[in-house]
């Protein structure tokens, strides 16, 4: 049986995550990043999910610093497990299927360069 669909915060972190440690506010910066401010956590949606993930054992909190002289030692670091990378790798794939989905029915072109080019 397929694993439950993670929650769009939940695979954003994991997703921001997959190429190495973060603290939380370079998270938050990466998901607003790559979703060009279309998702924006705050610390208390951050924060709570990440506890959460913490307890699913899909992360970890990492004691390692990049440098610890520059680096305030409040902030948190956190990196994806076995399991959370699975988690989201499995995510990607039940995403991937779905867009198949959407571009057999039409919904979606293959080359399509804007959504007002289909219209």
């Amino acid at each position: 049986m397929a694993a439950e669909p993670l929650t769009p915060a939940v695979f954003h972190i994991l997703l921001s995550l997959v190429d190495g440690e973060k603290h939380g506010y370079g998270i938050m910066q990466e998901v607003a990043e790559r979703t060009d401010n279309g998702l924006t956590m705050g610390p208390g949606t951050l924060y709570g999910t990440l506890k959460r993930m913490l307890e699913a054992k899909l992360v970890e909190e990492s004691g390692e610093r990049p440098d610890p002289g520059l680096d305030d030692q409040r902030r948190r670091y956190y990196r994806i497990t076995r399991h959370g990378r699975r988690a989201a790798h499995e995510e990607a794939e039940r995403l991937e299927a779905l867009v198949r989905a959407a571009r057999a029915k039409a919904l979606l072109k293959r080359q399509q360069h804007a959504l007002g080019d289909e219209r």
